[in-house]
């Protein structure tokens, strides 16, 4: 068993945690003495497998378990890297480093990698470098004909490859003249008031409800929801300060009064020590048991709608535009850079549309 040991969110005292292979499979052991309490954790907070001839459980080695586990994410795998041409590879590591350098996010960081290995795949041994504007505007041309990438995938594939070329070659100009494709408007999904209501009276379980009450109150993506700590919220002032939101922005939002008590009384009743949110047996809630939360409550609620919990941060934006917010306020509580972003909203909520009457009505008045 070729295992690798890792700091662990589990209690290193109880857990021993090591990187391995089974049948063949990157797995992540967890070892410790049997204890029913210590099985429960373990299998409240992933899908764990017994191995009988290790004499061990394992999980799948992937992201959502390295994180519970504390193990340093890979930005990509063992078997992107081997596709690398030896000629391209020192570029392809050049293109880390920068990316790293700049202190984008984990996400924005694996996706340029997974991006910018991509074009190096079809490339060979042709050196990256040495690339045309022409022969990158071939390269796109045949991720839509050929590959037929969606617009929004060739975007995320261009901003990966212009990013290598402005940032770690400073080549100002490689993209001056390559067109991008038009991206396609998409609405933002959210729930009409009366479903978000409903959401909340079928969540029996107090955390569970408050979890979704103040992501959709206070307009939250699901990885601010979690971590929230317990010094965040200033209940004096009713403000709600949101640490190093998406693009590591602090913000400042309200703190619904409608909440207080309930939030008062799960404070009592559950005594979280760090963070607001905490599992069952201490640490962060992950955002993979927020994200179960919304499905069961829709699940519960009969809301047949295809939307996941983020749905309650568009939610929120757009019946503030219907009760009359100014845009500019709700571009500041969802932090927000661009108002065109936020602008967005008022294609959803835009109320006089709604009392135009239709000809086909006309006629059966």
């Amino acid at each position: 068993m070729d295992t690798q040991n890792a700091k662990s969110k589990f209690n290193p005292d109880f857990f021993k945690i090591s990187l391995g292979m089974h049948c063949g499979k990157n797995v992540i052991w967890i070892k410790f003495d049997y204890d029913k309490s210590l099985k429960d954790m373990l299998q409240q907070a992933t899908k764990a497998y017994w191995s009988a001839s290790q004499k061990s459980w394992y999980i799948t080695d992937n992201r959502h378990n390295r994180s519970i586990c504390d193990i340093k994410q890979n930005n990509v795998g063992k078997e992107v890297l081997s596709k690398i041409s030896a000629i391209n590879f020192p570029e392809f590591q050049k293109h880390q480093n920068i990316l790293m350098l700049k202190g984008l996010s984990p996400n924005t960081v694996r996706a340029y990698s997974i991006e910018f290995a991509q074009l190096l795949y079809v490339l060979k041994d042709f050196p990256v470098q040495n690339l045309s504007p022409e022969k990158l505007q071939s390269y796109f041309l045949y991720c839509a004909k050929e590959l037929k990438l969606s617009e929004n995938q060739i975007h995320s594939r261009m901003n990966a490859i212009k990013f290598y070329f402005e940032k770690v070659l400073h080549r100002e100009k490689m993209f001056f003249d390559i067109p991008r494709p038009k991206k396609p408007l998409l609405l933002p999904k959210s729930l009409n008031f009366e479903e978000v209501k409903k959401l909340f009276e079928v969540t029996d379980n107090m955390k569970h409800r408050l979890i979704l009450q103040l992501c959709y109150g206070m307009g939250l993506r699901v990885s601010e929801i979690v971590n929230l700590k317990i010094e965040d919220i200033d209940s004096k002032v009713m403000k709600v300060r949101i640490h190093r939101g998406k693009g590591k922005k602090d913000r400042y939002v309200n703190l619904p009064h409608s909440v207080l008590k309930e939030l008062r009384s799960y404070y009592r009743a559950y005594l979280p020590k760090f963070f607001l949110f905490e599992g069952q047996y201490g640490g962060q809630y992950t955002v993979r048991s927020a994200q179960l939360v919304f499905k069961n409550a829709m699940k519960k609620a009969k809301i047949n709608k295809n939307i996941g919990i983020h749905g309650l941060r568009h939610s929120y934006a757009t019946h503030l535009l219907e009760f009359g917010t100014d845009i500019t306020l709700i571009q500041k509580l969802l932090g927000h850079n661009d108002i065109r972003t936020t602008q967005i909203y008022a294609r959803v909520s835009d109320a006089t549309l709604t009392k135009v009457v239709s000809p086909l009505d006309r006629m059966s008045t």
